[in-house]
């Protein structure tokens, strides 16, 4: 490892400074206090522009997750070469400003794609097979031995479809087995292409919309289509987009109108690409069956949330879809790897060039 030469406040084999605020797993990231001086500030809240500037001040290297690196945070530390941001999109790094001063940025690429893309198939079958409703009605006393009495017969009391009446569990949680039904997926990018390979272990057919993928890197069971090609065509809709001034919305009322009445609507990738308005009222008119939804607008969802009026329709989860451990051991490794490539002088593996 090169040593490095210290800027106007460090002298020559002097340590790099460095401020991390980012989550991680400190088994992975302490090889770094090898190589730099560090001063570390995790805690449970976000830190302000103002604690930003002190704590990041004449510091040469900054590793944040969600902290903002604004224009007023990089001035105040002038040696800074290096920013590492532990998120899929460095949103709350000025990654222009950082350019326009020469800054290296680096960022968790993929780092909770995988455990995304398993949390959609979650979604998918919690939704389409009704298993969060289910849990939740027993846990309220429904279909539990107190609320439907005794069976006449040991087979009947030993048998899982004790009953197939109207009133039945069997009948309440009917829902539908993926294979051989269909997928659509918005988003062909990292989590998509998981989706779309989860899917189709399932046996479903699988819809995507166009991607800027080379055509190699998108598996032959993907059908690629424009969304209003298949829309009518899939019984789940999953969505895996970032939130950009072109997506806002783009799941709209006229797609809800195009799906199947017998089809399901899963995101949990960012709020602002439906347009919620629409997707209650689908919801309330019968357009779709239901959705999954773990993202929303605005963060976190109100209490008095149309989604709650329709507890039979819609399965809801607090924005959780990355929260796993190996998401953060695996942005740990990431932004450890290209510290010790911007300390050896070499091109970062994870360089934000956007």
């Amino acid at each position: 490892m090169k040593r490095y030469n210290g800027g106007e406040n460090g002298s020559p084999g002097a340590k790099p400074k460095a401020f991390v605020s980012a989550e991680m797993d400190y088994s992975v990231a302490k090889e770094l206090e090898e190589f730099l001086d560090i001063e570390y500030d995790w805690g449970n809240a976000v830190l302000t522009e103002a604690q930003m500037v002190e704590r990041c001040r004449g510091k040469d290297v900054i590793i944040t997750s969600y902290d903002p690196v604004t224009k007023a945070v990089i001035d105040a530390a002038p040696d800074c070469g290096f920013i590492a941001c532990t998120r899929a999109t460095p949103v709350n790094v000025d990654t222009a400003y950082a350019r326009e001063k020469g800054i290296k940025v680096s960022y968790a690429v993929d780092r909770n794609s995988d455990c995304t893309a398993e949390f959609t198939m979650g979604l998918i079958l919690a939704v389409t097979r009704k298993i969060g409703f289910a849990y939740r009605d027993l846990c309220a006393g429904r279909f539990v031995a107190e609320d439907i009495g005794t069976h006449g017969s040991e087979s009947a009391r030993r048998d899982v479809t004790w009953s197939t009446g109207e009133e039945s569990p069997y009948v309440t949680y009917k829902g539908f087995q993926l294979k051989g039904h269909a997928v659509g997926i918005v988003g062909l990018g990292g989590i998509g292409r998981r989706v779309a390979k989860l899917c189709h272990a399932f046996g479903m057919e699988v819809y995507a919309t166009p991607s800027r993928r080379k055509p190699e890197e998108i598996p032959d069971y993907v059908k690629i289509a424009p969304l209003e090609e298949f829309a009518p065509l899939v019984d789940v809709l999953t969505i895996h987009l970032k939130d950009t001034p072109a997506t806002q919305k783009l799941i709209n009322a006229d797609v809800f109108k195009a799906m199947k009445k017998t089809a399901y609507l899963i995101n949990d990738s960012r709020g602002a690409v439906v347009d919620e308005d629409a997707l209650v009222e689908a919801l309330r008119q019968g357009e779709i069956a239901g959705a999954a939804i773990d993202v929303f607008p605005s963060e976190p969802i109100a209490a008095d949330h149309p989604f709650f009026s329709m507890p039979d329709r819609v399965l809801l989860t607090p924005h959780i879809a990355g929260a796993t451990w190996d998401a953060i051991a695996n942005h740990t490794r990431e932004f450890v790897t290209d510290v010790k490539h911007y300390l050896n002088g070499e091109e970062l593996e994870f360089e934000y060039q956007k």
